[in-house]
């Protein structure tokens, strides 16, 4: 029994550093076709895992993502206060790495999918998206916010910062569409709140998770430096 554990053990970590490999294989190719990008060290390794879950290298160029100032400082700061990532759809919540999120001791919220935000947004004649957003207004301050599907959770989220209801410390808006996803990113460009968010119509769920991911092991070396 004992044996066949601890192979058990050993394949699993050979399958560990096979997907290490790959990955550092990925991110070299992601380099060396990008080349210079102008981004800083930190923001290109949020970038660069973004390209590297959509395989979209538009990212990096007309779809180019933009960073608040203040994104990074304050999104770390919030991290090390325990803060909740808010999402607004459960694909963004399941692709977050549950490993960091319990070793870093973070909470997560999604209300998308509950009875009480479905019924309210009925009766209110509003979209679940703002519905779940306005139901998280408490999470969310001095929170993270990760948003990539839709447009109407991130307007929710500027109007209520805007209304001075809530206040995140970072807002990932990257929603994907046609139809007011690129404009609701204008909106959170020109909004008085640190963000991350991309230029166009192109975004998603693996693009916010991927997001989040990056800044979850950026905060992690930052620590373990």
């Amino acid at each position: 029994m004992a044996s066949d554990h601890h192979s058990g053990t050993a394949a699993s970590r050979k399958m560990s550093e096979r997907a290490f490999d790959i990955e550092k294989k990925s991110f070299e190719i992601i380099d060396s076709e990008i080349g210079h990008h102008g981004y800083n060290e930190m923001q290109w390794a949020i970038v660069r895992r973004v390209i590297h879950a959509t395989a979209d290298f538009d990212f990096a160029g007309k779809g180019k993502i933009l960073f608040h100032e203040k994104a990074l400082d304050s999104v770390f700061d919030a991290i090390r206060n325990k803060c909740t990532i808010v999402t607004d759809v459960d694909m963004v919540l399941a692709a977050i790495n549950k490993k960091s999120l319990s070793d870093l001791g973070l909470k997560t919220a999604c209300y998308i999918s509950d009875g009480n935000v479905a019924e309210e947004a009925r009766r209110l004649g509003r979209t679940r998206s703002e519905t779940a957003m306005r139901h998280a207004a408490k999470a969310m301050d001095g929170g993270i916010v990760a948003i990539g599907n839709a447009p109407t959770a991130l307007y929710e989220v500027i109007n209520m910062v805007k209304e001075g209801v809530t206040r995140p410390a970072l807002v990932v808006g990257i929603p994907v569409g046609f139809v007011s996803a690129p404009e609701s990113k204008e909106e959170l460009a020109k909004a008085d709140v640190p963000f991350i968010t991309n230029i166009g119509r192109k975004g998603g769920s693996p693009a916010a998770s991927s997001i989040m991911n990056a800044i979850l092991l950026l905060y992690q070396s930052k620590l373990s430096a």
